[in-house]
C-alpha cells in the first residue's frame, strides 16, 4: 500500500473477524495474501474467547489505516467483534 495511504500508521490493515468461524479458512488466506503483497496487517491470533477487549487491541485498531471486517454467521455475537 502506498505510504500516502498509511498516514504514518503502524499497520495498513486491521482485520476484524470471529476466529471460531473463519480463522482457519478465509481469514488465514486473506492474511497470507496481504502479507505477500507487503501490506502491513494486524491480526490478533492470541485472543482468548470471552476476554474483554484489551488496551493493546484498541491501540492496534488506532494504529491501523483501515479495517477489514470478515463477516460470518457468528460475527455479531462475539464481544471482540
Amino acid at each position: 500500500m502506498a505510504s500516502s495511504y498509511r498516514n504514518n500508521k503502524k499497520y495498513d490493515v486491521f482485520v476484524s473477524f470471529r476466529g471460531e468461524d473463519t480463522r482457519d479458512n478465509f481469514t488465514s488466506h486473506l492474511y497470507s495474501t496481504l502479507c505477500r503483497q507487503n501490506i502491513q496487517t494486524f491480526i490478533d491470533d492470541q485472543l482468548n474467547r470471552g476476554d474483554e477487549i484489551s488496551e493493546s487491541l484498541l491501540n492496534a485498531i488506532q494504529a491501523s489505516a483501515i479495517s477489514v471486517i470478515v463477516f460470518s454467521e457468528g460475527y455479531a455475537s462475539s464481544i471482540w467483534c
